[in-house]
């Protein structure tokens, strides 16, 4: 289980879809989103009612998106490290530390004077323009293409993706 955290919202969305997509089968938690979506139970719903078989591990290979729907979470911790004990991996997209698993957090590389300050703790890097270094250690993804990105979106992945495939040595990574 690995956590997702981006100054950038769209950025934070997309990584959690990259680490998720990158080992295959994942569950995202979306801890930043606090409604419902589109009729779907929330990690709220299934904290309240407790997750059922479907819920508990994945039906076929791919994502699945659970929103948070608001829960507070350390009454969702227990929730969660359920669902982590069933699934192949799951990926928590949150928007503030202080959270118990570990944490990474990805930067997205400006160019010119935005360059972020140099960071002591390692992250995952994505320059938005070619030939951006990044402040501190950690792997620097390719630059998102936009035919992927928008892939991504839409609900649907790529059969190839460099972008993809650079997340996946992120899950051995020793992240704080």
């Amino acid at each position: 289980m690995l956590g997702i955290r981006s100054p950038d919202p769209m950025l934070s969305m997309v990584a959690a879809i990259g680490l998720g997509a990158s080992v295959g089968t994942a569950l995202i938690v979306d801890m930043t989103v606090a409604i419902a979506s589109g009729g779907r139970r929330t990690l709220r719903d299934i904290v309240a009612d407790g997750p059922s078989v479907s819920e508990l591990s994945p039906g076929r290979s791919g994502l699945a998106l659970i929103s948070g729907g608001g829960v507070d979470p350390d009454i969702a911790s227990e929730v969660i490290d359920r669902l982590a004990s069933r699934w192949p991996a799951v990926v928590i997209r949150v928007d503030a530390p202080g959270w118990r698993f570990p944490i990474v957090p990805v930067t997205p590389l400006y160019p010119g004077r935005l360059v972020p300050a140099p960071a002591p703790l390692p992250g995952v890097w994505q320059p938005l323009v070619s030939g951006q270094k990044p402040p501190g250690p950690g792997p620097v993804l390719p630059r998102l293409r936009p035919g992927v990105l928008r892939r991504l979106l839409n609900g649907s992945l790529p059969r190839r993706s460099g972008w993809i495939e650079a997340w996946r040595p992120v899950w051995e990574m020793p992240w704080a």
